[in-house]
């Protein structure tokens, strides 16, 4: 299976060195199944601009669904289409719409069932005060919670997907939503630290991952 999305994917924030990237740990608890995981995440990456990076929406097909024996996908992508726009990542583009990100998801989802690659969507996780105090302060703001928010309703509630993962509620603050639980907080309040990882993996429902057709590897 692939992992397609940005630096949450790519690992940012977790110990350097000491695989514990989400997708890490995805693939540990895969491995007696017999299946593969390949981390496709890109810092920066955004499901519908470029920049860091070809959009999601353009590099789908080489980076999924052209790996070969591929059968199924994870995206977690929106954090930077989102928060980009008016940061100084992106100081000058306007706001990406509900219905911009709806769309691509669903582009995808269409391109991955023409050949019959399960798709498992992840919701957004929160990011208040994110960068907060660095030169790239500004990833966050009240208007782009609101979209994150309205965002992660649809993923939970579409049919279009095979499976959602709610990356949201796993990694948030049970005390103030908005923000990351700071005991999975790498300390940027962008990105999980190793805790956060591992918990994000195992919220992730095998079955549902693989479906009817995944087969155990018998020891």
């Amino acid at each position: 299976m692939v992992a397609i999305g940005d630096s949450i994917t790519d690992g940012n924030g977790s110990s350097i060195g000491r695989d514990q990237r989400w997708p890490d740990h995805l693939s540990r608890r895969l491995a007696p199944r017999g299946v593969a995981v390949l981390n496709a995440g890109i810092a920066g990456n955004r499901l519908l601009r470029g920049g860091w990076g070809e959009s999601a929406l353009a590099r789908f097909e080489r980076d999924v669904l052209g790996q070969p024996g591929v059968h199924a996908a994870i995206v977690l992508l929106g954090t930077n289409d989102i928060g980009f726009p008016g940061s100084p990542f992106a100081p000058s583009e306007d706001p990406v719409s509900l219905d911009e990100l709806t769309g691509a998801f669903l582009q995808l989802v269409e391109q991955a069932h023409a050949r019959n690659v399960r798709v498992v969507v992840g919701t957004v996780p929160p990011f208040e005060h994110a960068l907060q105090g660095t030169p790239f302060e500004g990833h966050y703001s009240p208007r782009k919670e609101a979209l994150r928010e309205a965002l992660n309703d649809w993923i939970r509630h579409t049919r279009a997907f095979d499976a959602v993962v709610d990356f949201d509620a796993v990694l948030r603050d049970p005390a103030h939503p908005a923000q990351l639980d700071p005991a999975l907080d790498s300390g940027d309040h962008l990105h999980p630290g190793d805790e956060g990882y591992r918990r994000m993996a195992g919220a992730i429902d095998l079955s549902a991952l693989l479906g009817e057709q995944a087969v155990e590897v018998k020891q």
